[in-house]
């Protein structure tokens, strides 16, 4: 049984039919990246697996529980987390502090300090900065905390939005190589990426959303060497 099943999603923005029926599949353990040019649905589709915007129509199910009207935090709570395009991470606290609001469901502190201690070990830096405040850390650092936050939730599936948005290319690199850590350390992830080329690179399944329907899906490697695919989103 998959992880997550996403069956006929539909989903208005007031008179905007924002998605147009798209049906997916996230197996555990699997890498799966959404693709599509702006506008085409993908960010969308995170927020209402999350919780975040409610759907019309369609079912959202969850390790076999149909989400439906599950309210944000308590979705949170069966292990699905949502790192959000932009970050989000609270200025004004901490970088310590940030991170263990991602835990705030959580009541075991033996095992949330052991969490931490595992964000701290995949990104060092976030351990140097542990007592700046969130919004002193540069770009690719701030995306770290957002990941981190998201992590100490102890996700069963990890959802990413944009996570190299705006960070410079060396920095990007060392994101999709934690992404991939986190992968293997068990962790099911679901990338939405405007860099399709890692983004396939990485992922073991795609799946591309054109004006808010499916259009194109399949192995990710295969889809990396689609004519219409390297047209459209590789630049070939």
């Amino acid at each position: 049984m998959p992880i997550l099943e996403v069956n006929d999603l539909h989903i208005y923005y007031g008179m905007i039919h924002a998605l147009r029926g798209i049906s997916f599949t996230v197996e555990q353990g699997e890498i799966v990246t959404l693709l599509g040019a702006n506008g085409a649905g993908k960010s969308t589709t995170l927020r209402a697996i999350s919780g975040l915007i409610p759907k019309t129509e369609g079912e959202i199910i969850f390790e076999g529980e149909e989400l439906g009207k599950i309210p944000a935090h308590q979705i949170v709570g069966r292990g699905l987390s949502q790192v959000p395009e932009g970050r989000r991470i609270f200025a004004t606290l901490s970088v310590e502090e940030n991170l263990l609001l991602g835990a705030y469901l959580r009541k075991n502190k033996k095992e949330i300090r052991k969490d931490l201690h595992y964000v701290y070990k995949l990104f060092p830096r976030l351990l140097e900065r542990k007592n700046q405040r969130g919004g002193n850390l540069s770009g690719g650092e701030q995306q770290m905390l957002a990941m981190g936050r998201g992590l100490i939730s102890r996700p069963k599936l990890l959802l990413l939005d944009e996570p190299s948005m705006g960070l410079a290319p060396i920095l990007v690199r060392e994101i999709f190589n934690t992404i991939r850590e986190i992968n293997q350390q068990g962790t099911t992830v679901l990338l939405v990426e405007q860099n399709a080329a890692l983004a396939l690179d990485l992922a073991d399944r795609a799946y591309v959303l054109e004006t808010g329907e499916v259009s194109v899906e399949g192995d990710a490697k295969t889809l990396a060497q689609d004519s219409r695919i390297r047209r459209a989103y590789l630049g070939a």
